[in-house]
């Protein structure tokens, strides 16, 4: 019976915080929330929240995702350094974009950045990191307001996206 009220109040809280409403306080202020406004509110509107979130990202992590995109520079001779970059981002449930560095534009991205061609780097919102030491990409992570774990049954959210290929006859 409880497991049934608390799916219950989960599905309506669910569906509320889908709404945003802006009113006017007896003060003369200009609210906007995702609760309801009280009855003395003046010039209520509601609108449904029209932004997508198709990855199922915390508002937190979509604000941090905004400011601070992260991009980490591999390359096909990396191992253990890249794959322990690459699992610290998708252990704290950090998306990411993963630049295996191929060409001689992407190579010149990576000089201007981190001063040689050094891989894993990383680039944290405008602050860059050469190499991998743990304790530098947390700190500019937790600076950026990402978070320390990743949600319990998140997938891995960055990295390279497989290469499928098909045989030639």
């Amino acid at each position: 019976m409880r497991l049934v009220i608390a799916i219950g109040l989960l599905a309506v809280s669910l569906a509320a915080s889908a709404e945003t409403y802006r009113w006017v306080d007896a003060a003369g202020r200009v609210i906007i929330s995702d609760s309801p406004p009280p009855g003395s509110a003046r010039d209520v509107s509601k609108a449904k929240n029209l932004a997508p979130n198709p990855e199922g990202l915390t508002y937190s992590v979509r604000k941090a995702v905004e400011s601070f995109p992260v991009t980490l520079y591999t390359s096909a001779d990396c191992l253990t350094e890249c794959k322990q970059a690459r699992d610290l981002l998708n252990g704290r449930g950090v998306p990411f974009t993963e630049k295996m560095v191929q060409s001689s534009e992407t190579l010149e991205e990576l000089k201007l950045l981190v001063g040689d061609a050094f891989v894993p780097s990383a680039k944290i919102g405008r602050q860059s990191v050469r190499g991998f030491q743990a304790s530098s990409y947390d700190n500019l992570l937790d600076l950026a307001g990402y978070p320390k774990t990743a949600p319990p049954g998140s997938k891995p959210s960055g990295g390279l996206q497989p290469v499928v290929s098909t045989p030639t006859q």
